[in-house]
């Protein structure tokens, strides 16, 4: 009885591996520079509205301008445009997070091993939260700007 649950729950596993799209996106090279990756990791979804089309590969430092270098292989039939932008985004408010780009609309490709140059850094929820509330604190003080 025991094998059979075994059995069972090996075809379940192999079923849901299958579903998943957890697998490593194989293609060409890109990468983007942060100030900050926020919780991105290697192995991390690249997404294009919501679609997975790349995983990310690598995080190294910039030994110049100290940014956080995000490198990461994408679909070797999505051929993005010089203008896209990169961010970070999360999957919900405890979500993990991944790479997000916004195509642009130049007519010149980025070619492999390029670099999208319109790169978003990533802002905490803390950092978020902590700007509402200065915003909100500072504009009720008289002779604050507006």
């Amino acid at each position: 009885m025991g094998a059979v649950v075994l059995a069972v729950a090996g075809i379940f596993l192999a079923f849901a591996l299958s579903q998943s799209d957890l697998g490593v996106v194989k293609g060409y090279s890109l990468s983007a520079s942060f100030a900050s990756v926020g919780g991105l990791s290697t192995g991390s979804d690249v997404r294009i509205n919501g679609i997975k089309v790349g995983t990310v590969t690598s995080q190294t430092i910039d030994q110049n301008t100290y940014n956080a270098v995000v490198k990461f292989s994408m679909n070797p039939t999505i051929h993005l445009p010089k203008d896209t932008s990169a961010s970070i985004a999360s999957e919900g408010l405890l979500g993990s997070k991944f790479l997000k780009l916004e195509p642009g609309h130049a007519q010149d490709k980025i070619a492999e091993g390029g670099t999208i140059e319109n790169a978003k850094n990533f802002e905490s929820l803390e950092e978020q939260v902590g700007k509402i509330i200065f915003l909100a604190t500072d504009s009720g003080k008289p002779g604050a700007q507006k």
